[in-house]
């Protein structure tokens, strides 16, 4: 259970760091312009302390939900030469874009980090061509379970199954659940390979194990080697065409949701909704696949939010740019008055949302999570 928490907590750390990375996109880019930036606080206000260097302060806040930069001028109808509303519509763009454009610098940073040490991604059992080490991992174990009781752990990888006399090799979860299956009340033996150690364990496949364990009482992932370990001199371009066929098959991705949910076919398979507990929780549990899909993840959820950030909404950075878009065309800003009215609109509904699928979605996983963990 600790160890799950101090999982939990390094995802959610490693959720803030990506929006302290957004919000650097836009400090370092209007600090490029000469803009005056007044604070970059991680976290929300109330501030717990802060300390000014040169004519910005940097803040740590007591709500942990991202981060902010305070640029003067942002909301507009300010006239300085150091605001953001004096400078030209184009330079604006660079500073909201700016945001955007560091989730996708960072996930080719950690693309590249992947591809320098290489990662075992899951893998369906119909997926049989082209792999490289294909095996089947134990993700978790079911409290006073057959596979509990004999001593196998979560992240242990299954190599063989000896029943009836018979050695069978692992590398699909049906083969395992077939055997188990098939010797319901009779004793076999599981050989696991746990840090390069080779152990076998003997237990018996349960006859009516409760609803959603199985015979044995495991959680199983396939994993197979995906992404290959590449020189240190080629990882970084690797990682830079693997973000551009990430986000191409994210847009691909979000069209298929948005189109199957107009046709009111509802969510696509796997798709789910997710607010940032529940990624929290899908980050932690991606730490129990390695390092590498870890960082994986990382990336993946990294270009996710550049994309989610540029949707036309107002209190996102694509609503900042439909706003300079018409301020492009009319020749003049939108109303202060109007912008904030619509913003601020726009932003209480994104909490009401987040707030739902939280409790809807998130919370449930959360405790799954630490049920399995137990």
């Amino acid at each position: 259970m600790i160890s799950s928490i101090i999982i939990l907590v390094i995802a959610f750390l490693t959720l803030i760091a990506l929006m302290i990375v957004h919000e650097f996109g836009h400090f370092i880019i209007a600090k490029k312009f000469g803009v005056k930036v007044e604070e970059f606080g991680i976290g929300y206000p109330p501030r717990i302390f802060g300390k000014k260097i040169g004519e910005t302060i940097y803040s740590v806040n007591w709500i942990p939900l991202g981060a902010f930069v305070k640029i003067y001028g942002e909301e507009g109808g300010v006239d300085d030469y150091r605001s953001f509303s004096n400078l030209k519509i184009w330079q604006r763009v660079l500073i909201v874009i700016g945001g955007v454009a560091a989730f996708w610098v960072a996930a080719a940073i950690i693309f590249s980090i992947v591809f320098a040490i290489g990662s075992d991604l899951p893998v369906g059992d119909s997926e049989a061509q082209g792999l490289t080490n294909p095996q089947v991992k134990v993700i978790s174990i079911s409290q006073n379970s057959p596979a509990g009781l004999a001593g196998i752990k979560a992240t242990d990888t299954i190599t063989d199954v000896i029943a009836g006399g018979l050695d069978t090799k692992i590398n699909k979860i049906s083969d395992f659940q077939k055997i188990t299956n098939d010797n319901k009340g009779k004793e076999i033996t599981i050989r696991v390979k746990r840090q390069n150690q080779s152990l076998n364990f003997n237990l018996t496949p349960r006859i009516n194990p409760p609803v959603g364990q199985g015979s044995v009482g495991v959680a199983l992932e396939r994993m197979a080697t995906l992404i290959k370990k590449t020189s240190w001199y080629m990882a970084p371009v690797q990682g830079v065409i693997y973000t551009w066929q990430t986000t191409i098959d994210a847009l691909k991705g979000l069209y298929s949701v948005f189109a199957d949910l107009a046709s009111q076919k509802g969510l696509p398979q796997g798709a789910e909704f997710a607010g940032p507990l529940g990624i929290t929780v899908f980050l932690a549990n991606a730490a129990s696949y390695g390092i590498g899909f870890f960082l994986y993840f990382i990336g993946i959820i990294s270009v996710f939010i550049a994309i989610f950030n540029l949707f036309p909404i107002p209190a996102l950075d694509g609503g900042k740019l439909v706003f300079l878009l018409i301020e492009k065309i009319k020749g003049k800003p939108v109303s202060v008055k109007v912008e904030q009215g619509i913003t601020v609109s726009c932003f209480l509904i994104l909490i009401i949302l987040s707030l739902f699928i939280t409790i809807k979605f998130d919370i449930p996983r959360f405790f799954d999570f630490l049920k399995s963990s137990i």
